[in-house]
């Protein structure tokens, strides 16, 4: 191997010696005359040694300038395999590019060159080593962005998503701002700003809350016209104790005479308690009926006491309550039904008696247990409607308006309670009452077809209400005032407790000059027949009455009397304050 080619094999990419440092100068060759002097042998080839370790200081080297690599030489680089750390099919050359100008640096003291090597030429490539700055930068900010993005932004529990969008805006500003200005004469008077109108008098009924001996209860607004759609009366029995009781009762015409005949006859019916907590309405009292039935006498005493607002969990006779709950509840079985004792006919009264009181209770109390036979009952009575839309005596049987009528009253108990009732059942119903209606619809019969009576008309307008007849209907105008006329008004010549119950509700919800007509009469005659002394004060005799003498007994007669005596706060009234109106008999 000659001297020229172990030079070039040794030397670096660069052009130095593997050994670093200067390629040694020889001096030109001196002309000799051979002919004269003796030859001299050739001094001896340097050959550079390999370095194992570099010198103690390696001096900068000066810039150099090489020539570009041959076209073959780009050619196998741009065919070469990337390398490891390499970005996608891009070919990533470590050697430092020829025909550059390169600086190289001085490296520091115990710093081995092999080393230097090893740590670029063993380590895989990052992406921080060949991405751009602007790019390096990027990242850093979008990294603080959603940093800052993620504790600073409200995301309630937790934050499921964030999109950035990143890219040039294509809304156009035109970079101009307008300067508002507001001088020391243009501050706004709050005083001269403001028209002030009085405050208008609150409505006694209106007010939103009272509070009477430590007691609070909530005064509600009434829904005044249910409506095309039914819907349930809200708050309906928020009035049966505290304040709301005493504000009603003063507001509708009623008075310690007819408080004070409630609260005997509650007594009356404690007594008749039996020890299992039902009631019979056969006896022990006197007068009662002849038949048997323990479900509709536990039913009836039990709607007289949650009327005054007494339930299982408060109130005087809560024990009672409790006992006689307790016991009604026992005798459903899983189809919701409660009456197996009586004859056909006192079994579904019975029924619909017994699904009021525990939806009812239920809504008074909100007590859990109650949920499920409230709604089992419920259930019931929507699968017992029959084809016209009413209920009689067997389940899918044709209606009659009186059987009709209880029913009504549990499913409008039960929406209220917030329990769930089928709007198609209370649809129809009301083509039920557009066939047993008589005339021009403001009377009803028992069934369709049949003659008009005080009781079913009555019955009949009060489910109007409820269904969402208006105020102003003609039809319930002219039944109102139809209640009122001489041979159907409160008379205790006349006794029929039955009607009574229902023109007494009707007209309470009505209001106006019908109402205080009405009320003038009941609250007076009715507590002076109740009975004052010995066995049965606080009972009312049923002899001369239309239906207590012949199947309701003593019980159903006082029952029926006290929830006449409770109507100022028994339900809530279904218009706004009663529509004081007194033009009404004019359809004004």
């Amino acid at each position: 191997m000659t001297t020229s080619d172990s030079f070039d094999d040794e030397r670096d990419p660069q052009g130095d010696l593997t050994g670093g440092g200067e390629a040694s100068v020889l001096p030109p060759p001196v002309a000799r005359n051979f002919a004269v002097e003796p030859p001299v042998a050739p001094p001896p080839v340097r050959v550079a040694p390999p370095a194992l370790s570099p010198p103690p200081v390696r001096p900068p080297a000066a810039a150099r300038v090489f020539a570009e690599p041959p076209v073959a030489a780009v050619v196998a680089a741009s065919e070469a395999p990337p390398l490891d750390g390499g970005f996608g099919g891009f070919v990533i050359d470590t050697t430092k590019p020829k025909g550059k100008v390169v600086e190289e640096q001085p490296q520091a003291d115990g710093e081995a060159e092999g080393e230097d090597a090893e740590g670029v030429k063993g380590r895989k490539r990052s992406f921080f080593d060949f991405a751009p700055p602007w790019l390096i930068s990027l990242v850093v900010h979008l990294i603080i962005i959603i940093s800052l993005a993620i504790v600073v932004t409200p995301v309630g529990d937790g934050l499921n998503s964030l999109l950035l969008t990143i890219g040039q805006s294509d809304l156009q500003s035109d970079g101009e701002f307008t300067e508002f200005q507001m001088g020391q004469d243009e501050v706004i008077d709050v005083n001269d700003a403001m028209d002030l109108e009085p405050l208008a008098p609150v409505d006694l009924l209106s007010s939103a809350e009272m509070e009477l001996d430590g007691e609070k209860s909530e005064l509600v607004e009434f829904e005044k016209g249910l409506g095309e759609e039914i819907l349930p009366v809200a708050k309906m029995f928020v009035g049966r104790s505290g304040a709301m009781r005493k504000t009603l009762l003063s507001v509708y015409g009623g008075t310690a005479k007819t408080e004070d005949a409630v609260e005997l006859g509650l007594k009356w019916l404690t007594r008749q308690q039996g020890r299992d907590g039902s009631w019979s309405i056969r006896g022990p009292y006197g007068d009662g009926a002849s038949g048997e039935n323990k479900v509709a006498a536990t039913a009836m005493a039990l709607l007289a006491f949650l009327g005054a607002g007494h339930t299982h969990q408060g109130g005087e006779y809560r024990g009672t309550v409790s006992k006689g709950i307790k016991w009604l509840v026992e005798q459903q079985d899983r189809d919701g039904f409660f009456c197996k004792e009586g004859a056909s006919h006192q079994r579904t009264y019975a029924q619909a008696q017994s699904s009021i009181v525990v939806c009812e209770l239920y809504g008074m109390t909100e007590d859990s247990w109650l949920r499920e036979p409230a709604q089992l009952a419920l259930n019931y009575a929507q699968r017992a409607q029959g084809p016209d839309g009413g209920w009689r005596y067997q389940p899918g049987d044709p209606g009659d308006t009186s059987v009709t009528g209880w029913y009504v009253m549990a499913l409008q108990s039960g929406m209220a309670s917030g329990l769930e009732v089928d709007q198609s059942v209370l649809y129809k119903v009301r083509s039920y009452l557009d066939e047993a209606a008589v005339g021009d619809g403001s009377e009803y019969a028992y069934q369709p077809g049949g003659a008009a009576s005080a009781a079913m008309s009555a019955e009949g307008l009060l489910c109007r209400q409820y269904l969402g007849w208006e105020h102003s209907q003609p039809e319930m105008i002219t039944g109102v005032n139809r209640l009122v006329d001489q041979d159907w008004m409160f008379t205790r010549e006349d006794n029929n407790v039955y009607y009574w119950y229902y023109a007494t509700q009707v007209l309470h919800h009505f209001g106006g000059s019908q109402w205080k007509a009405w009320n003038d009469l009941m609250k007076e005659e009715l507590p002076d027949m109740q009975v004052k002394q010995g066995r049965e004060a606080g009972s009312w005799a049923p002899q001369r009455d239309r239906w207590a003498s012949v199947s309701g007994g003593r019980l159903m007669m006082t029952c029926f009397s006290i929830y006449c005596l409770e109507v100022y706060y028994r339900h809530m009234p279904l218009y706004q304050g009663g529509k004081q109106k007194d033009d009404a008999k004019t359809g004004g």
